[in-house]
């Protein structure tokens, strides 16, 4: 790998362009060498890997993004739309890394699997770039991942990675002081963690319609991605990718 000051990193998110997760990792990847961003102009959660086959994509620069060091561009497309293109079209060399998030929820459990946030993160890893999921637990605070971001972020950038995996790094929302410390080797529970059923609301000529409904779980399974959150543990695992 480069050295720090000559690595070039990608950032991307599925939270949009806008999204403040986006701005803070940019600046904490900062610490870690020249950072693109290039991220989806509207809010993509939930959309794994899918891509856009039409209509045309279209890219753009943002002159007013809040870090004016960073290259900052916006695509109408998806977070995996964003991988490619910005390796494809849009840097000038290959990223050293790819940083995902930081995502307004965590990415644990089933819900791994819908993530774009893990789904941006794994399309980097296809193209061979060490890449790294940030997740934070909704209407968290970043102070938790500042104070933690750099010493993690070097802790796994050291580790083996295989070539068809990822890191997943998810923050529970508590001040860092009150973190119990972090865990490595998480797995997946087999629960998702956000949804629970659909309830119908009722039918009219235009069909029948639903709503999801959340349901938080209240434990995870032992030595899991949720049981780790739940009780105030930074959660870390490996996530592989179908195809190595």
């Amino acid at each position: 790998m480069s050295k720090m000051s000559d690595r070039k990193i990608l950032v991307v998110n599925d939270d949009g362009i806008d999204s403040e997760g986006i701005v803070k990792l940019a600046e904490l990847a900062g610490h870690f060498g020249e950072v693109w961003v290039v991220a989806p102009a509207s809010q993509c959660s939930a959309m794994s890997h899918r891509l856009t086959v039409k209509p045309t994509l279209t890219f753009r620069e943002v002159p007013d993004f809040p870090l004016p060091d960073v290259h900052a561009y916006s695509l109408t497309g998806t977070p995996a739309d964003c991988v490619k293109v910005a390796i494809q079209v849009i840097m000038d060399e290959k990223p050293d890394l790819v940083f995902s998030g930081i995502n307004e929820g965590f990415n644990v459990g089933r819900d791994i699997c819908y993530s774009g946030t893990v789904g941006a993160a794994i399309d980097g890893r296809m193209y061979g770039i060490p890449s790294i999921a940030y997740s934070l637990e909704k209407d968290g605070e970043f102070d938790v991942i500042e104070t933690y971001f750099d010493e993690i972020t070097e802790m796994l950038l050291k580790k083996e990675l295989g070539q068809d995996e990822i890191w997943n790094v998810n923050f529970p929302r508590r001040d860092p002081d009150q973190i119990k410390g972090i865990l490595f080797e998480r797995l997946p529970d087999g629960q998702e963690y956000y949804f629970d059923h659909y309830e119908v609301l009722g039918e009219d000529e235009g069909g029948t319609s639903l709503e999801p409904v959340f349901v938080f779980p209240k434990k995870g399974g032992k030595g899991t991605d949720v049981e780790a959150v739940l009780k105030g543990f930074i959660s870390i695992g490996k996530v592989k990718n179908l195809t190595p």
